[in-house]
């Protein structure tokens, strides 16, 4: 869906200033104290230095990155013909969300990698579609997902961390706002069970910039 939801955010020029000076200072003192490159009194090496990877290291870690595993097969579950309901606030305490209905259809692709969904919909009287690629990257340990429709010219990239208890996924990322700022949105994705799918999306008050529940989507497997 077109992201509306942002959160405004600025940072002081001060803590930006005195924030540059503690590292700068810090890493003076490293360079002074020893001329080691791992940082003192630990055993981590400094994040710009390269640490070699041996040919059978290598081959390892891309095999298992590579595989789809138990993540990949519960997305896999979820492919097939979906029909939504969405609810749009449009501000915090909005008492009249927007309303808009459509249909989704998802499918697994990359030998079973990635799962394309594809939207398509009404939003604002116009035709809406959109298309979302999501997966989880074994190496990073989460899941991943990007966005993209015909109302808007951005790739929104998100990840998104997976909680057991509650079978949803916590996606995080960022949009760019109408007033030029980089702004970050949150939603969680439940799989309430094998038939329904529950979204919530939350975002800054474009007046206030506090958080509220911007988007709920409900998920229904179509029959």
């Amino acid at each position: 869906m077109v992201l509306l939801i942002k959160r405004f955010y600025m940072k002081k020029l001060t803590l930006a200033f005195c924030s540059a000076m503690f590292l700068l200072l810090a890493c003076n003192n490293d360079k002074a104290e020893s001329g080691d490159p791992k940082v003192a009194g630990t055993n981590d090496t400094r994040k710009d230095e390269w640490i070699p990877i041996d040919s059978a290291t290598a081959m390892k870690f891309w095999e298992e990155s590579a595989t789809p595993g138990a993540m990949h097969a519960m997305l896999a579950k979820y492919d097939g013909n979906w029909n939504y309901e969405m609810k749009w606030w449009m501000h915090d305490g909005d008492p009249n969300p927007q309303t808009y209905s459509g249909t989704c259809t998802n499918k697994m692709i990359m030998d079973g990698r990635f799962q394309q969904s594809e939207f398509k919909g009404t939003v604002w009287g116009q035709p809406f579609e959109g298309i979302s690629i999501c997966g989880y990257d074994n190496a990073k340990k989460v899941f991943v997902n990007t966005w993209m429709d015909n109302m808007g010219t951005a790739v929104i990239a998100t990840e998104g961390s997976w909680d057991e208890a509650n079978k949803t996924i916590n996606f995080e990322g960022t949009v760019r706002c109408a007033n030029g700022q980089d702004a970050e949105t949150r939603e969680t994705f439940k799989f309430v069970d094998d038939n329904t799918q529950l979204m919530e999306m939350y975002g800054p008050d474009l007046q206030t910039g506090k958080e509220f529940k911007s988007m709920e989507i409900k998920f229904t497997r179509a029959q």
